[in-house]
């Protein structure tokens, strides 16, 4: 019998609605700011509003640096092939880079935070390989960028062509970003070259800057307050990545199973559970 609601197969696809369950779990779980305040015992989210603007600018530009270079090696290495994913080394590297932040402060942002978006870039597409996705096609790569766009369902960002949609979440994410990517797909395919500052690309890192600068700051500013030190700052840090690893693994599930099943079909039963 075929359920009206999610077009699946009642019984035969309970094990594909198990794993809509647990990446939808994933999706719309707490964000960054939440598990850190629990991490830290005190709300990042003030101490966000106590970093001076200097310190807002420097993460914005040092955002901007990140995901011009994440969109570069995503392009020109991502296609390489690989094993399984190595989802522990990647702790480990972001867990030295989060030290370096926690003890040198907001100084090594501009240091610290392209590298540590390297490594979450690199995990990602680990886990988009194991989840069958072929990382010689464009598109595959573009969609490990767009993990960076993604960070639970919250409220809309300013200026964000997300801004005026009613429902925030991981489809409608999707959506929005949907015309930038495929645009910027185009873009490299044609020309053969990144330039980061041709405007199909440039929408695109805006686009995607915008969200995951919100979690950005919620890291810099955990990492901000004085009692962190370099340990918490690498604990921090290994939560960031982690954080974008569950965030990988729930959307290429997605993924994988629209694949299979159908975009409607999959779309229908993440909005029923």
């Amino acid at each position: 019998m075929k359920d009206e609601e999610t077009g699946l197969i009642v019984g035969r696809d309970d094990a594909v609605l198990a794993e809509l369950k647990e990446a939808k779990r994933v999706l719309t779980h707490q964000g960054l700011a939440d598990r850190l305040t629990e991490l830290l015992g005190m709300p990042v989210t003030a101490t966000m509003r106590m970093l001076p603007d200097v310190a807002e600018s420097a993460v914005h530009a040092s955002i901007n640096k990140a995901l011009r270079m994440s969109l570069d090696v995503a392009v020109r290495t991502l296609g390489e092939p690989g094993g399984s994913p190595r989802l522990l080394g990647h702790k480990w590297m972001a867990g030295l880079t989060g030290a370096a932040g926690g003890a040198f402060g907001l100084a090594s942002v501009a240091a610290e935070l392209p590298v540590s978006t390297l490594l979450i870039l690199r995990s990602v597409a680990d886990i988009a390989r194991s989840e069958g996705e072929d990382l010689t096609d464009l598109q595959t790569r573009m969609a490990c960028l767009e993990v960076f766009a993604f960070g639970g369902e919250s409220d809309a960002v300013e200026g964000s062509d997300l801004e005026d949609k009613t429902e925030i979440g991981y489809f409608a994410v999707r959506a929005a970003l949907a015309k930038q990517t495929a645009d910027a797909a185009k873009y490299v395919a044609k020309s053969g070259v990144v330039d980061a500052t041709s405007p199909p690309l440039v929408r695109l890192i805006s686009e995607i800057g915008k969200r995951f600068g919100v979690v950005v700051s919620e890291k810099i500013a955990a990492q901000a307050i004085p009692v962190v030190g370099a340990v918490g700052g690498a604990l921090i840090n290994t939560y960031f990545i982690n954080h974008y690893q569950e965030l990988a693994r729930a959307h290429f599930t997605v993924r994988r199973l629209e694949r299979a099943h159908g975009t409607a079909v999959i779309r229908a039963a993440y909005e029923s559970l």
